[in-house]
C-alpha cells in the first residue's frame, strides 16, 4: 500500500496491545460508569472510541465479533438493557470497517469529522433502543458525547499509535 505524503512507516502493532488497550478501555469505562457521573448522557465512551480506532486500522485483528463481546461485558457491568451496547458496537464496528481504507488517507482532524457520523450512529441506535423499551427520551446533553468522543480521536490516535512509532532496529551505520 502506498503512503500518504508525509505519513511515517509504522510498526507493525502488537496483537497483546490491542487487548490490553481494549482491556483498559472498559476498565476506565466502568469507573467512568460509578465515578461523579454515573449515569449520565454526556460522559464520552472511550471503549467505543478504542473500538473504532482498532477497527479502522486493524481490520484483520479486530471484528464485529469481539465488539459485540465487549458491548455485552459493558451491557452486564451497567445493568442496562441486555444487547444495547452489543448491538451499537456491532454497528459500529460495521461502519468502521466499510471507511477504514479511505479514512486513514485524511489528516486526523477530517478523521475525527469523520469519525463523528459514526459515532452519532451508534448513540442513536442505543437512543432508539432505550426509546423502544420505554425509557423515554435521552436529555439535549446526550448529543455532548459523540461530539466529545470525536474530539479524542485526536489523542487515541497519537497514544494508541505511539508503540508502532519506535525505531524498528537502531542502527548507525544504516541511513533509514
Amino acid at each position: 500500500m502506498i503512503m500518504p505524503a508525509g505519513q511515517p512507516l509504522l510498526l507493525p502493532v502488537k496483537p497483546w496491545f490491542i487487548w490490553f488497550s481494549l482491556l483498559l478501555a472498559l476498565l476506565l469505562e466502568m469507573m467512568l460508569g460509578m465515578g461523579l457521573s454515573g449515569r449520565a448522557a454526556w460522559p464520552p465512551d472511550l471503549l467505543a472510541v478504542a473500538l473504532l480506532f482498532w477497527v479502522v486500522h486493524e481490520p484483520r485483528r479486530l471484528g464485529i465479533g469481539s465488539c459485540f463481546v465487549f458491548g455485552v461485558a459493558l451491557d452486564v457491568h451497567q445493568g442496562a438493557l441486555l444487547g444495547q451496547h452489543a448491538l451499537a458496537f456491532s454497528a459500529l464496528a460495521y461502519l468502521g470497517l466499510q471507511v477504514h481504507r479511505r479514512l486513514l488517507w485524511f489528516a486526523l482532524p477530517t478523521q475525527a469529522l469523520h469519525v463523528l457520523p459514526l459515532l452519532l450512529a451508534a448513540h442513536a441506535l442505543q437512543w432508539l433502543v432505550r426509546l423502544l423499551t420505554g425509557s423515554g427520551w435521552p436529555d439535549w446533553s446526550a448529543l455532548l458525547a459523540p461530539l466529545v468522543e470525536a474530539v479524542l480521536w485526536l489523542p487515541a490516535n497519537w497514544l494508541l499509535l505511539a508503540p508502532q512509532r519506535r525505531p524498528h532496529d537502531p542502527d548507525d551505520s544504516r541511513p533509514l
